[in-house]
């Protein structure tokens, strides 16, 4: 459903994606089986997700406000009217024969997700529509002997953004996946450990007159530039090899790294789109998209402007704070209290290094606001050094507890004693008599050692710019 590029359009290769997103709810879109993901196939369904005959759906409210939510994210046009069709096709995913989807009046046109500093991606619609089942392929899809099909998808609510065809990179695709994604944690309508996102990607290059390939089903912002690239270089290879080039549909094999052929490319007009008429129109009102809004948080996008703005720190910083909704909040907390600048570095490089090296999550670490202000305020003030912070909030990554209280019962401060730490810098270079002369024959290793050895003898609490000092002022 991407809209074709103009006749004039000058760019090498150009992109339009249909994101599938599918929304964190509890029960389906149309009738009330779990969400909940099953390895036990054909747990969750019912005479609804079944499509037996009779069986009436049901519109689930949470959806809608889910969908609107969205809509309102990325600067869409609400629709006041709810209106669902079906999709007719004839595949093994879908037990009915067709899909619930919208089609002729989408919840949302237009609107726009902006990937970098100079460029927004245009969007043409957003809307609402149920998942087929799951298509099971022992092996692979192509050595596959048979299928089997897993209804426990069937029906679970999913939110389709077709953007424009206004990316001209598989690296400007990944980037509109990620921003996407932030956006959709932001207003918490998507679970990434538990949901999925999936993509179709609509690919052409100038040298073929820009007919396009839709490679479908690929998941994950990583994938799609993945996927991309080697659909961009196997048209290229294909053009030069002199083949004639038709619109189709491919599957991407992720396993494999290729796509194949699945079909020549349907038309709109093929799928005989007809208005549902088991689902009456259900109006959008002005007091419920009022009141879906008021739900809505500060979006990354105005937390990136704002960081800079209001305190002063390095747009490279800001996008990574504002990334990660947890980090952003707890971000603005502490630049309350501490020096923001500093906020910033320790929380972008220190605590996103040490979560990912442990592989948690905010959902999965106890430290907070409190904890942060109260290390960075030692930091600030030189009463501890990095190496002891560094510490410090490795072990936070496992328990609470209070920084200013761990420094105090260990005896952490720096040593601030300058005849103390002379003497032990004066030691230092009496046991290590070849690492000296090795410095005053030039060898600066040589020097930074004894800084580590001065550092190791008073276990990482000496300031390093006062045994700088003193090492240099002795060994003179």
């Amino acid at each position: 459903m991407t809209t074709d590029p103009s006749p004039n359009f000058k760019s090498d290769i150009i992109i339009g994606l249909e994101i599938h997103v599918e929304l964190d709810t509890e029960t389906k879109l149309f009738c009330s089986c779990s969400t909940e993901n099953t390895e036990e196939p054909n747990m969750h369904t019912c005479q609804v997700c079944l499509g037996h005959p009779g069986a009436k759906p049901v519109l689930n409210r949470q959806a809608v406000e889910y969908a609107i939510k969205l809509c309102l994210a990325l600067g869409c046009t609400i629709s006041r009217n709810l209106v669902f069709s079906r999709k007719n096709y004839f595949y093994p995913d879908m037990a009915k024969n067709y899909q619930i989807t919208q089609y002729e009046i989408p919840i949302g046109t237009g609107g726009k997700l902006r990937i970098n500093d100079e460029k927004e991606v245009g969007l043409v619609r957003a809307h609402l529509e149920e998942d087929p089942a799951s298509l099971v392929h022992p092996g692979s899809m192509a050595t596959s002997p048979f299928v089997l099909v897993d209804y426990n998808r069937s029906g679970r609510p999913l939110i389709e953004v077709v953007t424009k065809p206004e990316m001209h990179s598989p690296a400007e695709a990944r980037d509109f996946m990620r921003k996407l994604i932030t956006v959709l944690n932001y207003i918490g309508i998507f679970d990434q450990d538990n949901c999925i996102i999936k993509a179709d990607a609509n690919v052409s290059i100038k040298e073929s007159g820009y007919i396009r390939s839709e490679v479908k089903n690929i998941t994950g912002f990583k994938e799609i530039e993945r996927a991309l690239k080697y659909e961009v270089e196997r048209q290229k290879k294909s053009f030069a090899a002199g083949e004639n080039f038709v619109q189709d549909t491919r599957a991407w094999d992720s396993e494999k790294g290729v796509s194949s052929r699945l079909r020549t490319k349907e038309t709109e007009a093929d799928y005989g789109y007809i208005l549902d008429p088991d689902l009456v129109v259900t109006d959008i009102t002005d007091d419920w998209v009022e009141e879906v809004k008021k739900d809505m948080p500060e979006l990354a996008q105005d937390k990136i402007t704002k960081f800079i703005e209001k305190y002063k720190i390095d747009r490279a910083d800001a996008e990574v704070i504002a990334q990660e909704r947890e980090l952003a909040e707890m971000f603005e907390k502490v630049a309350r209290k501490v020096d923001p600048v500093l906020a910033a570095r320790w929380m972008r490089r220190e605590l996103v290094r040490v979560m990912n090296y442990n592989n948690k999550t905010f959902e999965d670490i106890p430290i907070n606001e409190t904890h942060m202000i109260e290390l960075l305020e030692m930091v600030d003030k030189k009463e501890i050094t990095e190496n002891v912070a560094k510490k410090i909030i490795e072990k936070l990554m496992v328990d609470a507890f209070s920084p200013r209280d761990y420094v105090k019962s260990l005896g952490l401060r720096v040593m601030s004693d300058v005849s103390e730490l002379e003497d032990i810098c004066k030691k230092v270079i009496s046991e290590n008599k070849q690492a000296v002369d090795e410095y005053k024959a030039g060898n600066e290793k040589s020097f930074n050692y004894l800084i580590g050895q001065v550092m190791k003898f008073t276990k990482g609490q000496a300031a390093p710019g006062e045994v700088h000092k003193l090492l240099l002022k002795l060994l003179s």
